[in-house]
């Protein structure tokens, strides 16, 4: 399949030749399913047809879902949009709006109707970070977590086995794209699928804080005018925090990630923050990469760059990314 338009979307076989890419304004997603050539190139095309309204139907209800989950009318009409509200609702108690579960939320749909009638060992949908997985039975993924693009480096490593109540990993923070309340380098987060990790990441990352003079906030709306998150205050520069500051910030993180762990909305979570690690979950599902880190402990020191682009239309705020990156394999 060469490049396409398809209503205004992308769509191209990467030149490795195993990977598909689908794009549509801020909706990036990168594909890859494992089997036989022909149940790939069926999965294939049945991903860029269900790919190609998805955006225009997430426009259609945007005012909808930019309101507090608690706020959210019962005629939501779209797949994406129903999966992006349920995500949302057992986190009812703090102000969220369902757009927090957007990228994965398009993942998990994309996945399944790739999936839909095909024999796949294995694949996943990646949309910025936010990524559903498909594993047949006795399959498995290996996932190297990276916090900081920049300096590229594995920090820690997920196991998801086909066994395993995992489907979705996201990935959230400071230095995403989108803007966030706490002061996390990166937060990576493994659940039952894409928009419930999403979802997860979002307010675990919110967690990772602590009161600092270093640490400069604004109103969202003050950055951008029609942001979802209203008045409320976000993280915009973090300057040099104290190793007590530091773990503070993680350790308020942990102890929300634990609650959700043990409420099973989350399988495990990976918490960074200048060069420092937290884990919660089985270590055989996630643990850090870096030679002699204790769980809880201290690594190598990483320096983040805010990668927050430009938005200028009302699609901008459909996809939420992250600058944190997995690589399945």
């Amino acid at each position: 399949m060469g490049p396409q338009s398809v209503s205004s979307a992308q769509a191209a076989v990467l030149p490795d030749g195993r990977r598909l890419h689908l794009q549509h304004g801020p909706i990036d997603l990168i594909i890859e399913g494992f089997g036989a050539a022909d149940e790939v190139r069926a999965a294939y095309l049945q991903a860029t047809a269900r790919f190609r309204p998805i955006l225009d139907e997430l426009v259609a209800e945007l005012p909808k879902l930019r309101l507090p989950v608690t706020n959210v009318p019962a005629e939501v009409a779209g797949p994406v949009a129903r999966g992006m509200v349920r995500a949302c609702r057992p986190h009812a108690g703090v102000y969220l709006t369902p757009m927090a579960a957007v990228a994965g939320a398009v993942a998990d749909e994309v996945l399944a109707a790739m999936l839909a009638g095909r024999t796949l060992e294995r694949a996943y949908v990646n949309d910025g970070g936010d990524i559903a997985l498909h594993l047949a039975p006795g399959a498995r993924f290996s996932i190297g977590i990276v916090t900081d693009v920049d300096r590229p480096g594995i920090a820690a490593t997920a196991t998801v086995e086909a066994a395993m109540p995992v489907r979705g990993i996201a990935t959230s923070g400071r230095s995403g794209r989108s803007f966030s309340l706490g002061i996390a380098d990166s937060v990576t987060v493994l659940a039952a699928d894409g928009a419930s990790a999403d979802v997860a990441a979002t307010l675990i990352a919110n967690a990772v804080n602590v009161d600092s003079p270093a640490i400069q906030r604004r109103p969202a709306r003050s950055l951008q005018d029609d942001s979802d998150l209203g008045d409320l205050p976000v993280v915009v520069a973090v300057g040099p925090l104290s190793n007590g500051e530091i773990d503070a910030a993680l350790n308020a993180g942990l102890a929300e990630a634990e609650r959700m762990r043990t409420a099973g909305l989350i399988a495990g979570a990976f918490l960074s923050l200048r060069g420092r690690h937290r884990t919660t979950g089985p270590p055989a599902l996630v643990a850090p990469a870096v030679a002699n880190v204790p769980r809880g402990g201290s690594g190598m020191q990483a320096a983040r760059k805010d990668a927050r682009p430009a938005r200028s239309s009302a699609a901008r705020r459909v996809a939420a990314g992250s600058a944190c990156a997995h690589r399945p394999t």
